[in-house]
């Protein structure tokens, strides 16, 4: 069916030019984007008329991994129980272009690493001057016209043209030592997707369950501990090498934790209010640091990394105390 196939298929008939992120990806916010994957899952949803926010509780199992912030995404479990959303992995063994389409005119979509380097809509980043993997949703694809719509970041972008062919790797000279990328299929009948209290009782029920598997301890502590040891390095490290910390590190946090905030809003009101504003003073601090860390110069950050470890104690007990 792909390989004849003409025209734009599209999942939901979206124009890039007219489409209206989700409030998670408003330019109000500390962090307009959180990682790629989460990133395009609340954009999928919120396209399709769901509250991806009622998905985020994974955030409260932020934990230091040693030398990072945990990637965090929402659980499939998660996306099955609330919207009947199915996400495994799919093999890629012919030309992506071509399962796409089929896929989509079945109502199915992808997730797909990228390379970066062809996707305009990371013109202020690493269009064209990086090769960096990042994670997409497709939305809409035309194999014979070359042109793709795609989730990314916050929004929904279009390529074509020379970035169709580089992304797809179609023509031209290239290396075969370059594995084929990672690939999710996106099923959308795994159940009824739930609304209203409904949805508002699971999401709840997921987050007592989250906060129930919470780090066993302060987190920011050891993360204070090993930024101690690191930060000599950093400070005398170039620009690069500092951006690729912090996003493993204080963006990533931060940014966890504004969407943690966003989702006890929408989940618990007023109850939460406490756990709000402790929740607040993380992504303050993660901003804080990443201010210092950017200016390569010695600082202290005791004061800050106490002011982190304290939000994250009493986030923690207040939304405990909420959902007991």
């Amino acid at each position: 069916m792909g390989a004849t196939m003409t025209g734009l298929v599209s999942l939901l008939g979206l124009d890039p030019a007219s489409y209206s992120p989700h409030a998670l990806h408003s330019p109000q916010r500390t962090y307009i984007e959180t990682n790629c994957y989460t990133d395009v899952i609340v954009e999928l949803l919120h396209a399709r008329g769901e509250e991806p926010l009622a998905a985020m509780g994974c955030t409260l199992r932020m934990d230091f991994e040693g030398d990072q912030w945990t990637f965090f995404k929402p659980y499939v479990e998660d996306l099955e129980a609330l919207f009947g959303v199915d996400v495994h992995e799919m093999q890629p063994y012919r030309p992506l272009p071509e399962q796409a389409a089929e896929q989509i005119a079945a109502g199915r979509t992808l997730i797909v690493e990228l390379d970066s380097w062809y996707l305009p809509d990371t013109a202020a980043t690493s269009y064209g001057r990086e090769h960096v993997k990042t994670s997409v949703v497709v939305e809409a694809i035309d194999p014979a016209g070359e042109r793709l719509r795609y989730f990314h970041a916050a929004g929904l972008h279009e390529l074509s043209g020379d970035d169709y062919r580089g992304v797809f790797r179609i023509g031209g000279e290239w290396s075969e030592d370059v594995l084929p990328p990672y690939t999710e299929l996106v099923r959308f009948d795994a159940g009824e997707p739930l609304r209203g209290e409904k949805l508002r009782a699971r999401a709840r029920g997921l987050l007592r369950g989250h906060l129930e598997r919470r780090p066993g301890s302060n987190p920011f502590v050891r993360f204070g501990e090993q930024l101690e040891q690191d930060l000599p390095r950093l400070l005398e490290g170039d620009a690069a090498a500092y951006h690729a910390y912090a996003f493993a590190t204080v963006r990533m946090v931060g940014s966890a934790f504004e969407v943690a905030g966003a989702q006890a809003r929408w989940l618990l009101g007023d109850e939460a209010a406490g756990a709000c504003a402790a929740l607040e003073r993380i992504v303050e601090g993660s901003k804080i640091l990443s201010f210092r860390l950017a200016r390569r110069r010695a600082f202290d950050p005791g004061g800050t990394l106490e002011t982190l470890a304290g939000g994250w104690e009493e986030a923690m007990s207040q939304l405990a105390g909420v959902l007991a």
